[in-house]
């Protein structure tokens, strides 16, 4: 398994090909029970911080906790570059699959 200090070292297109795999892992692979919905939501706002960046959407009511723990999710990635959560999401997608 790639640390994320091992990621940060690759060339942006390199880890970026990583990223896009470990993505279709994710969104092809079967569903995986043992995954703790605190993990999936540091997955989610580390794939949306990558993605689009810094969360800058208003926070939805909390009474829509999913969507509120989304937000929150997003939010905790709050400042890191693209490659940080891209390095940081493959690192927790490789320790889910436990390879």
């Amino acid at each position: 398994m790639s640390s994320k200090a091992e990621l940060l070292l690759l060339s942006d297109e390199d880890l970026q090909k990583k990223f896009d795999e470990a993505v279709k892992t994710v969104k092809e692979g079967p569903p995986d029970p043992s995954q703790t919905n605190e993990t999936k939501l540091t997955v989610y706002g580390l794939y949306k911080q990558a993605t689009v960046g810094d969360n800058s959407e208003k926070a939805p009511w909390a009474v829509k906790v999913v969507a509120k723990a989304k937000w929150d999710a997003w939010m905790k990635q709050k400042g890191k570059s693209k490659n940080e959560a891209m390095a940081e999401y493959i690192v927790n997608v490789v320790k889910g699959m436990d390879v």
